[in-house]
């Protein structure tokens, strides 16, 4: 290459070089996206229901606040159907530098709100369109950066390479947390009262570096083949539920579980600590904090034994931890002991939600083939979310409050959710063996 000739981020599929590029931006576009989505999810436990909805008691304000929360995962899967749509016809990397202006803009404007007694009803209308536009951007992130390293990566190592760009949840969630952290370290009543923006407003940051990065990032091959060869679905929302509607189906009940005990851990067990228990704010957010470095390591970790078993066993393994270490882990927090209670988040965030996420990306790419993957991963990851993990908290939430603060219920709804992903990959071929050549799966192949 000459010393005038721009490095090109993709070279050939398999090329070790072009992979580590390719998945580092993936991973930075994905922390920063997640960093968004998680830092609201910790406000509306922590700061909005006063500051946005202060007319109702702390349960309720909590319980209307994550019902703006809930409205972030509603529009997800319309930012997944739109960028899906133009990533499989016009490519991955445009729609990725897209989204992240979406999601970046978005979250710096929610820094800069007024609040309820400013200017009133406006605010948490307001709050709530800024938090839709960000589930739209999240909705077309998500397909395409999973999708630009699952498309470089050698056939034989998806699992792993896919999953790196899932480690942007846990690297999101620790960031997250840590601002979180840093802003209430000037107090609680400045928290509340203004320091709550700053790690909004920092995230301009974080946008900035991130849209440098995928800027340089160029399409994946299988993409370039299906434009050369002039296979483009015309609209490839409508074929894939034509071609693959059992298959999507069944992925989505396996997205149940994970999306659910994710947000379960995640948001309402800061509500829960807090407000049930009495406990301070820090004891729940610390254990999110060991949880995402555990997660961290948990993902690559199972992406890469997806590569060797296979993904259903992968992500059955998960949904059984989710499952029986449900009443288990509520048992645990119950107890009001911290490290019981860090003990509790880690089994179910690091070792059941993440179990599931680090193969869920080849799982649900295998499916599809190149020319509807951005569309049908989409769909199935964002539609996915909306009966488990967009409703989780709420639900949660309002399980303990009618059960008169008791946990059992919501042990009883995560284990449910548990066995209903077990049952759906009971029935879904194993997308690792089927695929390995790019040949697409049909319905046929359901339950073989």
């Amino acid at each position: 290459m000459s010393e005038g000739c721009p490095m090109r981020y993709s070279l050939s599929p398999g090329e070790p070089a072009s992979i580590k590029q390719v998945t580092t931006a993936s991973v930075i576009g994905a922390v920063i996206e997640w960093y968004d989505f998680f830092l609201y999810a910790t406000m509306a436990a922590l700061v909005f229901n006063s500051e946005f909805f202060p007319s109702f008691d702390a349960l309720t304000g909590t319980l209307v606040a994550f019902g703006t929360f809930a409205a972030g995962f509603v529009t997800r899967p319309i930012g997944g159907v739109i960028f899906g749509h133009y990533g499989d016809r016009l490519g991955r990397k445009k729609m990725l530098v897209i989204t992240m202006m979406i999601m970046g803009g978005s979250t710096f404007a929610m820094g800069l709100l007024p609040t309820y007694e400013t200017i009133g009803i406006w605010a948490p209308i307001l709050l709530l369109v800024l938090r839709m536009l960000q589930g739209i951007g999240l909705g077309g992130e998500w397909g395409g950066a999973a999708i630009l390293t699952f498309e470089h990566a050698p056939k034989h190592r998806r699992g792993l390479f896919s999953s790196w760009p899932q480690t942007g949840v846990p690297i999101g969630l620790l960031l997250s947390t840590l601002a979180v952290n840093g802003a209430g370290a000037f107090g609680d009543d400045a928290l509340v009262s203004w320091a709550w923006r700053l790690p909004f407003l920092f995230s301009i940051v974080l946008v900035a570096v991130g849209f440098f990065v995928r800027l340089k990032v160029s399409e994946p091959p299988a993409f370039e083949r299906v434009v050369e060869s002039g296979e483009r679905a015309k609209v490839p929302f409508v074929e894939v539920f034509r071609t693959y509607p059992k298959l999507t189906v069944l992925a989505m009940g396996t997205r149940f579980c994970e999306s659910l005990v994710f947000n379960i851990y995640n948001a309402f067990i800061l509500t829960y600590t807090t407000i049930v228990l009495g406990l301070p704010k820090s004891v729940a957010l610390n254990g999110l904090l060991i949880a995402a470095v555990v997660g961290f390591l948990v993902i690559p970790l199972t992406g890469g034994l997806s590569d060797r078993i296979g993904r259903r066993p992968v992500l059955a393994i998960g949904a059984l931890i989710s499952g029986v270490s449900a009443f288990p882990v509520f048992a645990m927090i119950d107890t009001g002991n911290t490290p019981l209670i860090w003990a509790g988040i880690i089994i179910g965030w690091a070792f059941g939600a993440c179990t599931m996420f680090g193969p869920e990306a080849a799982f649900f790419a295998e499916l599809y083939p190149a020319r509807v993957r951005y569309t049908g991963m989409s769909i199935v990851y964002q539609l996915g979310v909306l009966p488990s993990g967009a409703i989780g908290p709420a639900v949660a939430t309002a399980l303990v409050d009618r059960s008169g603060g008791d946990s059992w219920p919501v042990a009883t709804y995560l284990v449910l959710f548990a066995v209903l992903a077990l049952v759906a990959l009971a029935f879904t071929p194993e997308t690792s063996r089927l695929n390995r050549d790019d040949a697409p799966l049909t319905d046929t192949a359901v339950g073989k």
